[in-house]
């Protein structure tokens, strides 16, 4: 008969606690990392430069938005490769004269590719800007600073399909 005896496992050890703790501690801060990383890198996190300001100005905003939707006020803005327009009608159908309009183009996470244009009436009342952009989504902003109703703001958002 033999004397040999079958060979007891070690099972868990403390060297195995100790390279499941690491390994387990070791994914959790990389992908935190990771995730820092990402974030600092696509969105500035900027919405307004003074908040303080942006507060006062909103209820002057919010009481010209309602009398011009009272007026019967329609926007409407458009991108073709080439060309960004806004018209903006009356109840009637009629054109109405912003004055000066700026146009605000920016891509809603990144903070790259923004740029202003202004925007030149046409003698159908539109107004348009010659604008060149890459593929992507952006947001338009277009303002008038004085109009017969108070400030004008209109925001939209738009995909560019392809490079042009």
């Amino acid at each position: 008969m033999s004397s040999a005896q079958p060979k007891a496992s070690k099972g868990f050890t403390g060297f195995h606690m100790w390279v499941f703790a690491i390994s387990f501690f070791g994914v959790i801060i990389s992908v935190n990392v990771g995730m820092a990383v990402l974030a600092t890198r696509s969105w500035t996190g900027l919405v307004v430069t003074n908040s303080y300001v942006a507060s006062q100005e909103f209820e002057t905003k919010r009481l010209a938005h309602e009398a011009q939707r009272a007026a019967g006020w329609q926007a409407t803005f458009t991108y073709l490769p080439g060309v960004a327009r806004l018209v903006i009608v009356d109840g009637a159908a009629t054109p109405i004269d912003l004055g000066d309009v700026s146009l605000h183009i920016n891509r809603p996470v990144g903070g790259h590719d923004d740029q202003t244009v202004t925007l030149e009436r046409r003698a159908d009342g539109a107004y348009e800007a010659a604008l060149t952009l890459p593929h992507g989504v952006f947001e338009a902003t277009a303002t008038a600073a004085e109009t017969a109703l108070g400030p004008f703001e209109l925001r939209d958002r738009f995909k560019v399909e392809t490079d042009r």
